[in-house]
């Protein structure tokens, strides 16, 4: 059973306690984050230790690993110090997106955990649901055929008055979608956008990327964060020599289309609103 712990005990840091405390491969052994008021909330909340210093957990409760869930500048990016800490303290590290706000910070801890020998992971869960392990089984299996093009849109109406900075959107909202696109398209050589800034905004609130990939196959991403989130707010296209594949929100339906064939097939998610907070 792994030992575990969680840095960052925000929003999403609750997500991942939650998810280790209800896991039989898991236990939840403590919980860190600089504000003394969410560490002891989330302390009586899972009754586990709680730390304000990361370096004070690791070396005391040796996590065997460690998601980081911290904040800081542009709100979800700041992963870089208490990842290089747990990976030098041994453990096992998963971060949620993006990696970092900086590549060069970025390039280290995946260095790090290389050298180290030490698992490290972006929490892009998208590509783990039901549907979208079905509609790669179908890739997988040459229903599609050679890849074509690929077209993604993601949108979600976030309206706080202000971001850190003006490519905030780009950076939290898109690693989900780019890390879907290369699933099933895989590595991408060129990238082209244009994007624009919504009445009131003061971020690249919606943008149009083009892009071609290494197997020469071409895709398309629309992002927004000016739509009221609503469902879907999520759709994925995918298409080939032998067929054409669609799925919905990531989780709810996959859609296989033949080519040259009238029939259809569908996956549907058995569990009417089972991942209803799934983002």
């Amino acid at each position: 059973m792994l030992r575990a712990a969680v840095i960052g005990m925000g929003p999403i840091g609750n997500n991942h306690a939650t998810a280790y405390k209800n896991c039989k491969q898991a236990e939840l052994i403590a919980v860190c984050d600089i504000r003394k008021d969410r560490a002891d909330s989330s302390k009586a909340k899972y009754n586990v230790p709680a730390y304000y210093n990361a370096e004070d957990m690791l070396k005391k409760e040796k996590p065997d690993i460690v998601s980081v869930s911290t904040g800081g500048f542009e709100y979800s990016s700041d992963h870089y110090l208490p990842t290089m800490q747990a990976l030098n303290a041994g453990c096992h590290v998963l971060t949620e997106k993006p990696i970092s706000n900086n590549l060069k910070h970025g390039q280290e801890m995946v260095d790090l955990a290389k050298k180290l020998d030490r698992c490290f992971a972006v929490d892009l869960n998208h590509r783990f649901t039901p549907a979208a392990r079905v509609a790669k089984k179908w890739q997988n299996d040459g229903l599609i055929g050679d890849l074509l093009f690929l077209n993604m849109a993601l949108w979600i109406g976030r309206f706080q008055p202000h971001f850190d900075t003006e490519f905030y959107h780009l950076k939290a909202l898109n690693p989900h979608s780019c890390d879907i696109l290369r699933y099933f398209g895989g590595d991408v050589d060129q990238v082209h956008c244009y994007a624009m800034k919504a009445p009131g905004r003061d971020i690249w609130s919606t943008a149009s990327i083009n892009m071609k990939f290494a197997n020469g196959a071409v895709g398309h991403l629309t992002s927004s964060y000016d739509i009221e989130r609503g469902h879907p707010m999520e759709r994925c296209e995918v298409a080939g020599t032998m067929g054409r594949l669609i799925f919905e929100d990531m989780w709810r339906e996959a859609t296989l289309f033949p080519a040259g064939n009238y029939e259809k097939r569908v996956y549907t998610n058995p569990v009417f609103g089972g991942f209803r907070d799934f983002y």
